[in-house]
């Protein structure tokens, strides 16, 4: 089974002891995106927003999403100016939910490539995952954290991705699904030993990394729902959806993540 793996360090609980025969798959959340629409993975994280894009063709996996409630460090807009000032957002091309989040918290601002912030030409950058972590530690200009400004606005967790799984459905997701479950949950257990394995590869200090993971969550709960279905309704009246799809789900059983 072809799994996808988003390359960033906020996977590696998902990832941490996965007891099942896959091909893991690695790229960025819209490399993914496209690669699992079009049928060439069996299974993968797929930005929230391009989910809803997609419907009609995926269904998900009932108990898995990535999602905050308040900050969650790595999807961060980099502003030279105070937010009700920004009218134009250097965004990055990795993520399609984070932009889409962008525009629905900035709705005045316009939107133009990563690079034309370099050049002077946009007031903030959106930046997501390792670059936006990364950034935090060296880069002075004022952060804003997007889980952060999400709950400000909804109080409400942000899902910023689920997964999903193109039909005809696979065989066996119900226990690649158990799997990955069971992944997090050994991962919540021993958030030392996670810390200090996602450090190793990924270069972070563990205990920047411990912290990391507290904020993350990976269950996809009743608030987690209600977080999705309210963000994918502002982007439908922001211009960024034509409707706001029912959520679809493969027919598997399991406990909840913890």
């Amino acid at each position: 089974m072809k799994l996808g793996r988003i390359s960033y360090v906020n996977m590696a609980p998902v990832f941490y002891r996965v007891d099942a025969e896959v091909e893991e798959v690695q790229g960025v959340p819209t490399a993914l995106n496209r690669m699992l629409v079009d049928g060439e993975l069996d299974t993968a994280p797929i930005s929230s927003i391009e989910y809803a894009r997609n419907a009609d063709k995926l269904r998900l996996l009932p108990r898995l999403c990535v999602a905050s409630e308040g900050a969650v460090d790595s999807i961060q807009l980099v502003s030279r100016k105070p937010l009700e000032q920004v009218r134009v957002v250097a965004v990055t091309p990795e993520s399609a939910t984070s932009v889409a989040l962008t525009k629905v918290l900035l709705p005045e601002a316009g939107q133009v490539p990563l690079a034309a912030y370099d050049a002077g030409d946009a007031d903030a950058k959106l930046l997501i995952g390792d670059a936006a972590l990364k950034s935090a530690f060296e880069d002075p200009t004022p952060h804003h954290d997007l889980g952060r400004l999400w709950l400000e606005r909804t109080g409400l967790p942000m899902v910023f991705a689920v997964w999903a799984c193109p039909e005809p459905l696979a065989a066996g997701l119900a226990e690649l699904e158990d799997a990955l479950v069971a992944s997090v949950r050994v991962a919540r257990a021993e958030p030392e030993q996670l810390a200090y394995e996602a450090a190793e590869r990924y270069g972070y200090p563990a205990g920047f990394l411990a912290r990391y993971f507290e904020k993350l969550r990976y269950r996809f709960g009743p608030r987690e729902r209600a977080g999705l279905y309210t963000f994918l309704e502002l982007a439908r009246d922001a211009g960024l959806l034509e409707s706001v799809p029912e959520l679809r789900f493969v027919q598997t059983t399991g406990a909840a993540v913890a």
